[in-house]
Order: C-alpha cells, then structure tokens, then sequence
C-alpha cells in the first residue's frame, strides 16, 4: 500500500471528551485532516517539544530517546496502519544500522517520539477516507473553534502577564518550567516574544 505522509498541523482542546486533547495531522500538500483524541500527558509531551522547551527533568518519551541514542537505534518513520473501532494503530520503524524492527505502539506516543527523532509520519489512503476532514479554501476550521473547558479558561482568565516586568517573566518562566507547567510557560513564552516584536 502506498503511503501517505503527514505533519502535525495542529493540537488543542478535545471537542468531544472532557480532559483530552484533540491532534490534528495534515496531508502533505492536501486538503485532508486527521483529528486523533488523545491524553493530556501526550499533547503535553508533543506540545513542549514542537515549542523545543526544556523540562527540569526529562519525560517519558525523553528517556526513550535517550536510551535508545544509548543503543544507538534510531526511529526512521511512524506509521499510523489502522483503525478499529475509532482506535488508530501505530508502529515504530526502527533500526540500529544492521537490523529494523516494527514496534507497535499508541499512536499518541509514536507522534511524541516523531517530533523528538525528527522522523516521517505516514499513514494509509484506507485511513484517511475513513477518518479524514476535508479543508475547504485556506481555512482550519477544525482548530479555530475548539475551547478550553470553562474551568481552564477561567483559570487562565486570571493570570495576566501583561502587567509584568520583563525580567519578572524570566522569573515566572524559570519557575514554571521548574514546576513542569507548561502550558503556563508558554503563555509567558509568548507574552515576552509579544513585547520583542513591538
């Protein structure tokens, strides 16, 4: 079966279940999306590596990395092969230079593992009929409308950054990183990249 590549265009708040995450993979140079629901700790374990944070300690998927490196296998492409059920089916290409190995795996981790190997995503035309979203125009629809649970949004409704110095930002952002907060990081991240560019 021919493969069909994809890239990671988009992860927000799950629609649909209450406490995940909803992932969003694109065709390559195609109008189709693959929305895939799943967990808090795997958005966050993709969403700090695609906005290359550092935590104080390194996750899960960071010890793979570096166990494997230890070894040194490598992660030549994730493929997502099935779906049954509304449950997407994974496995890891790996190999260590002399043998290559598929390694089945939850497709939220094979894509967390992606963004750290820097590796290929792929999927199959079967899939992608099945569970695709079609884009019309330039426009992400899918994306644009999804909100953050009224309790979060309360939440962040309360921490304003703007009032802040720069240098009291640094600070919070130590501190968050220190705390494993990431989404709060970013929020600051993006609050001094704000102030750099004006």
């Amino acid at each position: 079966m021919k493969k069909i590549k994809l890239d990671i265009v988009g992860l927000s708040y799950s629609q649909t279940q209450s406490g995940a995450y909803a992932l969003v993979l694109g065709e390559i140079n195609g109008r189709r999306r693959l929305p895939i629901i799943i967990g808090a700790f795997e958005a966050q374990a993709i969403a700090i590596e695609i906005e290359k944070m550092t935590p104080s300690r390194p996750l899960t998927h960071d010890l793979f990395k570096s166990l494997a490196g230890s070894y040194n296998i490598n992660i030549q492409e994730i493929i997502i092969y099935n779906l049954v059920d509304g449950i997407f089916f994974a496995k890891l290409i790996c190999s260590d230079g002399k043998k290559t190995s598929e390694i089945d795996a939850r497709t939220s981790d094979a894509i967390a593992l992606a963004v750290r190997f820097d590796c290929p995503i792929y999927t199959y035309e079967f899939i992608l009929a099945t569970a695709g979203i079609v884009i019309e125009g330039n426009e992400f629809v899918f994306l644009e409308n999804i909100e953050a649970p009224a309790e979060e949004k309360a939440v962040s409704a309360t921490i304003n950054f703007s009032s802040l110095t720069e240098d009291e930002l640094k600070e919070k952002l130590k501190d968050a990183l220190a705390d494993e907060a990431y989404e709060k990081a970013a929020k600051i991240r993006d609050e001094l990249s704000r102030r750099k560019s004006s």
